[in-house]
């Protein structure tokens, strides 16, 4: 087995993305520009946006397999959810409910979930399958250097009312926000204890790499422009507790403006350097994506 695809170990991941005439993740509290650091001028992107991305490809990665369910999906209320649990476990602790969970979402398995929302039972104290601390947690993604969004006019030819066109009006005006460029680099962490007790196989952290390569690929939209994953660096060690701390490692990726008086347009306005040659003992590297290259 591939050591990057070995739930056993323990995995620091950097994630590289950009976004190119397009709004990455927008603000619903400031009329949905695009996320921004205030102080700084950086981009943000959330890390639930990013697990969103993911929880709608592996479906697509895993068709009507039943261990690779989602568990946050549009359309079903999470309390019936874990209510099938309770009715598949009747008398099941709520540990025996976890592990039915677990083994039929995807999302669960790896993400974890807060699982204590639903009616009480009658006599108990709490309600649904308690919380799961899952094994791969996820950062806020941020880019490289502040942003610039610009807020476009837009118009279209038809209204919204049917007054309005009563009244003579013939076109309607609304907004776009747009980054014209961005890089962003976000960080994850993989926890092989907590991926025991969740159940994470190898082909769950395949189905997790093959998500992440993908992801906006199955995600495109008009508002989010053009997205690109633009590199995958998988750092794994050779025991769970780990050989080196993650910032040690992660911060072995680096990247610089490689014209610093030019505003970035694209991935090659930048210099990726990955500085692997002096790895800790039993740590190893998998590139799974590397535009660079």
């Amino acid at each position: 087995m591939s050591a990057h695809l070995d739930p056993a170990l323990r995995h620091d991941i950097v994630l590289l993305f950009d976004v190119s005439d397009g709004n990455p993740n927008g603000d619903p509290d400031a009329g949905n520009q695009p996320r921004i650091d205030d102080e700084t001028g950086q981009g943000l992107v959330t890390d639930v946006a990013l697990k969103r991305k993911i929880r709608d490809v592996v479906p697509e990665i895993k068709p009507a397999d039943p261990r690779f369910g989602i568990f946050v999906e549009a359309g079903h209320a999470l309390n019936d959810r874990i209510a099938e649990a309770a009715t598949a476990q009747p008398t099941g602790s709520i540990q025996d409910k976890q592990r039915w969970l677990c083994e039929r979402y995807f999302d669960i398995r790896m993400f974890g979930a807060v699982l204590s929302t639903g009616q009480k039972d009658e006599g108990k104290k709490t309600a649904g399958a308690g919380q799961i601390r899952g094994p791969w947690q996820l950062t806020f993604a941020r880019s490289l250097h502040p942003i610039q969004p610009i807020d476009h006019t837009i118009t279209r030819v038809t209204q919204t009312r049917r007054s309005d066109i009563d009244k003579g009006e013939s076109t309607e005006i609304g907004s776009k926000w747009t980054v014209p460029y961005g890089l962003y680099r976000g960080h994850a962490f993989y926890s092989a204890s907590r991926g025991l007790k969740t159940g994470v196989t190898s082909d769950d952290l395949q189905t997790l790499w093959t998500a992440l390569a993908m992801m906006f690929d199955h995600d495109r939209s008009a508002s989010r422009g053009e997205m690109t994953l633009c590199g995958l660096y998988v750092f794994t060690h050779d025991n769970a507790f780990g050989r080196a701390p993650s910032a040690s490692l992660t911060q072995r990726i680096r990247l610089q403006l490689t014209d610093p008086d030019k505003p970035a347009r694209h991935r090659g306005d930048y210099t990726r350097r990955i500085d692997d040659a002096d790895l800790p003992e039993g740590v190893t590297l998998w590139r799974g994506t590397d535009l660079w290259v």
